[in-house]
């Protein structure tokens, strides 16, 4: 039975930097692995996602990890999954993943995440949800509007996503545990990774 998800986002080709990860049932990375979107940088964070020593592992490209998109990456191990515009069921639990690409990204995909996920893995965050950064003196939203409607349809009961480095951290809204698990800061410094003790509901 899955009781923990370890949450990350944002490592930016620094994940080498994390060290004494707690355990958990389940790591998942939710985008921007890379800083530059090569392929030399994903491999290697690859290679280091799938030697960490938990039981599943789940990634979910971000707008950096550009050579990813449309891509097929062979010879992960099999507790290992790169989800995009893709699920996966493990021990009961629903798991999606929603990438976000600058190029080529269609706000239509939103539509295909189903009404039965139980944890929705999105790179960028739905709009007004731990999603507010600082330009200029201004605040400003970097939210998906789109994907805030419609997690406000299917009531996922987490949704786990970075992209805003400025909105780490977690809140409950209407039944949702949401988590933004933007480890890098814009100095340099590092946020500590999310644990999350989950409670789904039996289906």
């Amino acid at each position: 039975m899955i009781q923990t998800i370890l949450c990350l986002s944002d490592t930016h080709n620094a994940h080498h930097r994390l060290s004494r990860l707690p355990e958990a049932d389940v790591l998942v990375h939710c985008g921007d692995c890379t800083e530059y979107g090569t392929e030399e940088e994903a491999l290697e964070f690859l290679q280091w996602f799938c030697d960490l020593p938990y039981r599943y592992k789940l990634f979910t490209p971000g707008n950096h990890d550009v050579c990813l998109h449309g891509a097929t990456v062979e010879g992960l191990d099999t507790n290992c999954h790169i989800l995009a515009n893709s699920g996966i069921t493990i021990e009961g639990v629903h798991f999606y993943g929603l990438p976000f690409f600058m190029e080529g990204f269609e706000d239509s995909l939103v539509h295909t995440i189903p009404a039965n996920v139980d944890v929705l893995i999105s790179h960028q965050p739905p709009l007004g949800i731990l999603d507010e950064s600082d330009m200029e003196g201004k605040p400003i939203h970097y939210g998906s509007e789109l994907l805030f409607l419609h997690i406000q349809r299917i009531r996922p009961s987490y949704c786990l996503f970075g992209h805003v480095h400025a909105g780490y951290g977690r809140l409950i809204a209407q039944n949702t545990t949401y988590v933004n698990a933007a480890i890098m800061n814009e100095d340099g410094t590092m946020n500590e990774p999310i644990l999350l003790q989950i409670n789904i509901p039996f289906q």
